[in-house]
């Protein structure tokens, strides 16, 4: 917590020449998305919540995804129309969701924060129109061990990616392997 403290309160100001009142709405920001399964962004509600403007909150949440806090997934249209288009928002990792939520973080937001965590790094990955998330044209939805096929029904290349299994059967596979990722 002391690292998010200094990140928040005094490298995130000193790189974007911020003030003090500005690290306050930066924790508060922070808090706001901790607590979301996983944060889908309205800015207008929250440059309202936070008594900043639109763009204000836009460049925080840049800010923070620079210094390692969050992570934007961005919809999968290409072009001018993607830029800035944030889908959801999610803590950096697995580690830091825990810690914010006070211990007790949603399992699914867990899932798929770390998923998402792991699979960024070599790969550029998207929101998927019918589930979770596309890379590369496979489209992959991210559940618990009885997470079914539901979702990717329609997809012409879907997985499930699920927790609490061993072994991949088919295009169900396990989310512990996606840590070799990394």
């Amino acid at each position: 917590m002391q690292v998010v403290e200094r990140v928040i309160l005094n490298d995130i100001p000193y790189y974007a020449n911020l003030n003090v009142s500005t690290a306050q709405k930066l924790k508060h920001l922070l808090n706001i998305i901790s607590r979301s399964v996983p944060f889908k962004p309205n800015y207008q509600s929250l440059s309202q919540m936070l008594e900043i403007t639109r763009p204000q909150v836009k460049d925080y949440m840049y800010y923070m995804e620079k210094a390692g806090l969050i992570g934007q997934l961005r919809d999968v249209t290409g072009g001018i129309r993607a830029l800035g288009k944030v889908e959801k928002i999610y803590i950096d990792n697995p580690s830091l969701a825990f810690h914010l939520s006070g211990g007790h973080p949603d399992i699914g937001n867990i899932r798929e924060t770390f998923f998402y965590n792991q699979m960024r790094l070599n790969h550029p990955i998207c929101t998927s129109a019918v589930s979770d998330f596309e890379i590369g044209g496979m489209t992959i939805e991210v559940g618990g061990k009885t997470k079914g096929k539901k979702q990717i029904a329609t997809a012409t290349n879907g997985y499930v990616v699920r927790d609490d299994i061993e072994y991949a059967c088919g295009n169900i596979i396990p989310l512990y392997q996606f840590g070799f990722e990394y």
